[in-house]
């Protein structure tokens, strides 16, 4: 794998992610939940956008970022617009950082043991990708059952 295919995944799908949430047709919809969903399609928004700031532009790219992972489940009625402002900025922080590693660092430790021990970048960067796109799926069945 070249740090390069891990880009364009990257890129395309956080290409994916700011359009379903632009397909929003009722704004309020992005922060409804039932008893069987749990978690907005704002709420996850927040999520994936403090993780992958995070996780890549912060401790790859060398961004200035502070998590605050609490708010990213508890913060409520942010306008659809900046939702998606706060995308393009994450998908701009993630496609520079990676595009300025080199295909060696892949086989290298990660900095940080996120799960209690240590992984390659290339192992966690898959991880973040497969991440990325579970909650993509979750936005998507979201927005198809409660913006009609």
């Amino acid at each position: 794998m070249k740090v390069k295919n891990i880009v364009q995944l990257f890129e395309r799908d956080i290409d994916r992610f700011k359009k379903e949430i632009e397909s929003y047709e009722d704004e309020k919809n992005l922060w409804t939940t039932t008893n069987q969903i749990t978690n907005s399609a704002g709420n996850l928004t927040l999520h994936l956008v403090g993780n992958l700031k995070y996780f890549i532009g912060k401790e790859i790219g060398g961004y200035d970022y502070q998590r605050n992972r609490k708010f990213e489940f508890a913060g409520t009625g942010i306008p659809q617009a900046e939702l998606l402002k706060q995308i393009v900025s994450c998908k701009n922080q993630v496609i520079v950082s990676l595009e300025g590693m080199d295909d060696s660092l892949l086989s290298k430790n990660y900095p940080l043991e996120v799960f209690g021990y240590q992984m390659t970048y290339c192992f966690f960067l898959l991880h973040l990708y497969g991440h990325l796109n579970y909650h993509l799926g979750q936005i998507n069945y979201h927005r198809r059952l409660l913006d009609n």
